[in-house]
């Protein structure tokens, strides 16, 4: 699994014009099932995904595709990890753990 931290590196105007098209790019992962949650930081500097297992050749993929990255409004940290304790309502998506 992976969490993806992003960082802006324009102006909040900009981010904010792009905002819609992000979150339409965003509710599309959702769709495919990439996806498990993802939200705002706190201060308002970026933003947090966490997603499914996949591969993370797939993961830099779907990653150029967010509009923030094509556009060059965002960096993005990918932090990849194993967990291996899950709550219960997220033990199907943790392929790590023997159910």
């Amino acid at each position: 699994m992976f969490v993806v931290l992003l960082t802006y590196t324009a102006p909040i105007e900009e981010i904010d014009y792009v905002l819609p098209d992000h979150a339409d790019w965003l509710t599309k992962q959702y769709e495919h099932g990439h996806f498990l949650a993802s939200g705002k930081r706190n201060p308002r500097i970026g933003g947090v995904i966490i997603t499914r297992p996949m591969a993370r050749g797939k993961l830099d993929a779907l990653l150029a595709t967010d509009p923030f990255s094509v556009k060059h409004l965002a960096t993005y940290e990918v932090i990849e990890f194993s967990p291996t304790r899950t709550a219960p309502e997220l033990r199907a998506v943790n392929e790590a753990v023997v159910h």
